[in-house]
């Protein structure tokens, strides 16, 4: 049979007593949302399709370039230039063709992500993206879907269970750190990846086998450098009753009063057409505010910079306020969801 006979091929896993053959039943009816299918998804890919994960949805808008390969293992030099879930798909099929694959070559963002999760057992937030990990906490929260979601940056990081009745990033994170930093600019060690993303996997298949105690409500933290690692339960953490949401170009209204933080340099073309202009120490110093419009929409390339104004903002217009991540201005400029 393809795949081969399922009583060897799992055998190693399925004599553990918290497995069993009733929990190779459930591994094989999940159907597990993956964005992101870069450093993290290196290891958490084949894992969960070699553990006898059914159904497996990659979402990425990326392509595999040359600087990946040091840490996104799961690509060779022959995958480059080639949409990364498309690359990812591959491998997954050809270790275990009994798993099925869809893939997604989109990033994902507030338009999508309903769509993209709404069939999902579990998600996992791979991305490494600010934007991308609101987005999805956010949906998820409001979904009561589990999430499994990770970051790793130089030789640390952390794994954590949020939602599907655990409280969400925002609740262990509310805010967004002072300044961005990202593999591109600060760098990050394959290993490091390697080993955070080997953790993200074990939790996902935990919550699929439902193991206890449970991986949502739990966040683990990795410091390489000095080989030590930490953790601790937030299951009683209480939501933020603040927060900027995410919104996508697509769902800005002509009402709205739209900044875009980033120079022209940076993005030739505004936001939109009304966008103004100006930038994050500009806005701190002048202090601008909507007039009549009933909404404040502010955008950068991550999200940071806008969180940053929204901040200001907050503190002296108390109207609604959304963030919009532009990501990279054109593709020619390596768009990746690890970009900050």
């Amino acid at each position: 049979m393809a795949g081969g006979n399922p009583m060897t091929r799992y055998a190693r896993q399925m004599i553990l007593p918290q497995v069993g053959p009733s929990g190779q039943e459930a591994l094989a009816a999940a159907r597990v949302v993956v964005v992101g299918a870069g450093g993290l998804a290196a290891p958490v890919l084949p894992l969960l399709a070699g553990a006898g994960v059914g159904h497996i949805t990659l979402v990425d808008g990326d392509d595999v370039a040359l600087s990946n390969l040091h840490r996104q293992t799961l690509f060779t030099e022959a995958d480059i230039g080639t949409p990364k879930v498309t690359a990812a798909a591959r491998a997954l099929t050809a270790r275990n063709s009994a798993c099925t694959v869809v893939a997604h070559p989109v990033t994902l963002g507030p338009e999508t992500v309903a769509k993209l999760c709404h069939d999902a057992t579990l998600v996992l937030d791979c991305a490494d993206s600010f934007a991308a990990s609101y987005v999805l906490s956010d949906h998820c929260l409001n979904a009561d879907l589990p999430l499994i979601s990770a970051s790793a940056l130089g030789f640390g990081g952390y794994v954590g269970g949020f939602c599907g009745g655990a409280p969400s990033l925002r609740a262990v994170f509310p805010d967004l750190p002072d300044r961005a930093a990202s593999c591109d600019t600060a760098g990050v060690m394959g290993p490091v990846v390697a080993t955070i993303g080997a953790a993200q996997a074990q939790m996902a298949l935990a919550y699929l086998l439902g193991l206890s105690p449970s991986p949502l409500g739990q966040l683990i933290s990795f410091d390489l450098a000095s080989y030590r690692f930490g953790g601790f339960r937030f299951d009683t953490a209480p939501e933020p009753d603040h927060g900027f949401g995410f919104v996508a170009p697509s769902q800005i209204r002509a009402s709205d009063w739209v900044v875009d933080l980033r120079g022209p340099d940076e993005a030739p073309t505004a936001a939109t057409p009304t966008a103004r202009r100006i930038t994050l120490p500009d806005f701190l110093r002048t202090a601008p505010r909507p007039t009549h419009q009933p909404r404040a929409v502010i955008a950068c390339r991550s999200g940071l910079r806008a969180w940053q104004a929204a901040t200001h903002l907050a503190s002296y217009w108390h109207g609604p306020i959304t963030l919009l991540a532009m990501g990279e201005p054109s593709p020619l400029k390596g768009q990746t969801d690890e970009t900050s």
